[in-house]
């Protein structure tokens, strides 16, 4: 006999390796069960957020779901702003959680199907007699449609003992999308017409794109149709030919790769939502681009597109590159005739801005120069995005994982270290966060030490302020002491953590990753720079934002 939770433990175990939790009542039985009678890695974190950004962060920077775990009321109730974040950004993965009796709610319980609803994630109640049914269909749902999905335990059923554990058959995985529908195939022999004529075609790549393993069949396109090419921030290098690839597309982007793209006659969109950042608020293609969207969305996702494909973006990739072929000469192209090298090249400005403390390009590019290569980048929302997003180029699209961006959050960073260390054992694990974020996710700065140890590495860009508030709205004249930050010793938080912290307030400071990198991992500690910048100078991407908003 086994009770309700080793059921859900050893089913939910079968099939997901990685758990990220903190113990309360509602889950005490599922982390026994879990830890007594399951293979899982289980990774205790210090806040319940911590919990599912790590479990999100996991899925990002490795597409293996991942889940967490909290208990009911406050404990859930805490994930909240981490939950809409994973549903914002399309990630999978499995929140398990206590939940009130089937009796009814006690004075301290609170409608979480409802709050987690609001959010836009769906729950999975385990019943008396379905709990490993319940605990597929909900691993099931969250790989189907790509989002998170809360797993409820009520209380009276934790303990409850429901019989031997039996074997649920799946979870089930969809076929991917093909274009087999007549209009589909009519577009997509149209779309092939228009690339074979075009003289200046760009593919744009996504996020959904590198989901699909779309990289060969997109490469295989560029070559076919000789497209220059360019990624969202989520995609970058996702295709194979880097000589002929734009960088990143958006208000990320380089200016002169920018103004590429506006040349275009034909671009073509895979697996990208084509959302305002990207977009550069409408300007990223020029009026006369036609913009073709190929995605698995049931319609187009911007207004700006005039040609939409629904498919699996690999699939539709080879079958356009059949047609093509098909069609004999292609127009010449032009990406003999681009340096995509010198369209890629960012403004790294000079060491100090005008009021003396590092200015943020300079530090970033110099850290680009001294980071580990193989890394895997975390970051929190700020700012301080374009910088880490300009100057430190990820090796794949699973090497960088954004999270907080969708909802527009900060003070997610410190926890999604875990995720991506347990996720990528053996690479180094580079947090990107600012000092505004870094305070308000500070509870699990021991996760991330006690996680990632020798193999990871925090830069706080420290400017003493929440800077894209001072740009949006101290710039207009609105009262800026709401937005200012006493100047936090980050270098001290972190090594009262355990790890190694360092001031960082010339160029030269940044030696200290050499001398880091050099010694032994197993030597050495958790490394957080303190960089002291400028808040002067403001990132190409908050311009944009400036711009629309002013």
């Amino acid at each position: 006999m086994a009770h309700t939770s080793a059921h859900v433990a050893t089913t939910l175990t079968q099939h997901i390796d990685e758990v990220f939790g903190l113990m309360g009542n509602g889950n005490a039985y599922f982390l026994d069960a879990l830890l007594t009678s399951t293979s899982a890695h289980y990774t205790a974190v210090r806040h319940e957020a911590g919990a599912v950004v790590a479990a999100d962060a996991h899925f990002r920077t490795s597409g293996r779901i991942a889940a967490a775990t909290t208990t009911y009321g406050a404990g859930f109730t805490n994930t909240l702003t981490a939950l809409a974040e994973a549903a914002q950004a399309k990630v999978p993965l499995v929140l398990v959680v206590g939940d009130e009796p089937t009796s009814g709610p006690r004075p301290w319980d609170v409608d979480q199907v409802a709050m987690a609803s609001a959010v836009g994630v769906r729950t999975y109640t385990v019943g008396r007699v379905d709990a490993a049914a319940a605990t597929i269909t909900a691993i099931e749902h969250a790989l189907t449609y790509r989002v998170p999905v809360v797993l409820a335990i009520p209380y009276d059923v934790a303990t409850l003992d429901i019989g031997d554990i039996p074997s649920v058959p799946g979870p089930g995985r969809a076929a991917a999308l093909a274009p087999t529908s007549e209009f589909a195939q009519i577009s997509l022999d149209r779309l092939a017409a228009e690339l074979a004529e075009a003289k200046r075609p760009v593919l744009l790549a996504g996020r959904g794109a590198w989901l699909a393993g779309a990289e060969d069949a997109l490469g295989a396109l560029a070559a076919a149709t000789r497209a220059l090419t360019t990624t969202t921030a989520l995609g970058r290098n996702l295709f194979p030919d880097a000589e002929f690839d734009l960088g990143v597309a958006g208000g990320f982007g380089a200016p002169a790769a920018m103004e590429r793209i506006r040349e275009a006659d034909v671009a073509v969109v895979f697996g990208a939502s084509l959302n305002q950042f990207t977009m550069r608020f409408g300007e990223l293609f020029a009026p006369s681009t036609a913009v073709w969207q190929i995605d698995t969305d049931d319609r187009a996702t911007n207004s700006r597109v005039s040609g939409f494909i629904r498919s699996d973006a690999k699939l539709a990739a080879a079958e356009l590159v059949s047609r093509v072929k098909a069609r004999g000469a292609v127009a010449a192209g032009w990406r003999t005739d681009v340096d995509t090298t010198a369209d890629r090249v960012y403004d790294a400005g000079t060491e100090f801005a005008e009021d003396g403390r590092l200015d943020p390009r300079a530090a970033a590019a110099r850290l680009g120069e001294l980071l580990p290569e193989d890394r895997v980048i975390v970051s929190d929302g700020g700012h301080f995005l374009g910088w880490a997003n300009m100057f430190w180029e990820p090796s794949a699209p699973d090497r960088l994982a954004m999270v907080g961006t969708a909802f527009q959050s900060i003070g997610l960073g410190w926890h999604s270290v875990a995720g991506a260390a347990r996720a990528n054992p053996e690479s180094t694990v580079v947090l990107a966060t600012g000092d505004g974020g870094g305070a308000m996710a500070l509870s699990d700065l021991d996760t991330a030490v006690r996680s990632a140890g020798g193999r990871g590495l925090a830069v706080v860009f420290n400017d003493a302020a929440y800077g894209a508030e001072v740009n949006l709205y101290g710039l207009k004249g609105l009262e800026k002491s709401p937005m200012l930050i006493d100047e936090i010793d980050f270098a001290a938080l972190a090594t009262a953590a355990g790890g190694h912290g360092v001031e960082v307030r010339s160029l030269a400071d940044l030696d200290v990753i050499d001398a880091w990198k050099t010694t032994p991992v197993e030597e050495r500690k958790f490394l957080v720079l303190d960089l002291r910048i400028s808040g002067a100078v403001i990132a190409p991407y908050q311009e944009e934002v400036i711009r629309v908003n002013s």
